[in-house]
């Protein structure tokens, strides 16, 4: 079997890519550390975050869709967060079935909790980092994440 050689740049992205699972490893058990007092998770505290982000009330396919996850997770994690009072289903004046999906006044209490630790502890994190570097880095993925969103609109069209 032949083997088909990377490009140089191809074997930095690939070097990247397994520093960014390794990263988004510790990130996850970084943040899960961080909010576990306030009954929270990293997955859980990003989905209030994407709620709070929205410009308007979501149901829970579109929050997936701009979490780039699986809505059927994200389904599970807000019926959670509904069930602890930290959301709530609303009617969906466009689709019966599709609920919008809103904080609650403890849910809101909650993300600004948890935002209150967050800042601190990125502050800490972000010492002796460059933040022309940390710019570029988030250009770069968000580049990387663009082509492959591009590419999987592609293949479902297909």
């Amino acid at each position: 079997m032949r083997e088909t050689k990377r490009t140089p740049a191809g074997t930095a992205l690939t070097d990247l890519i397994l520093e960014l699972f390794s990263l988004s490893n510790r990130m996850i058990a970084a943040g899960d550390r961080l909010v576990a007092g306030l009954g929270l998770t990293s997955a859980r505290w990003q989905i209030l975050g994407t709620i709070v982000a929205a410009d308007r009330p979501q149901p829970v396919a579109w929050l997936a869709r701009d979490m780039g996850a699986h809505r059927q997770n994200i389904q599970r994690i807000v019926n959670d967060l509904e069930k602890e009072g930290l959301v709530a289903f609303q009617p969906n004046p466009h689709h019966r079935r599709a609920q919008l999906v809103v904080l609650t006044d403890k849910g809101k209490q909650t993300y600004a909790a948890a935002m209150r630790l967050q800042a601190p502890w990125v502050n800490e994190l972000a010492e002796g980092l460059q933040v022309g570097d940390i710019k570029t880095t988030h250009s770069v993925m968000t580049a990387l994440r663009n082509k492959l969103e591009g590419n999987g609109d592609a293949e479902e069209q297909g």
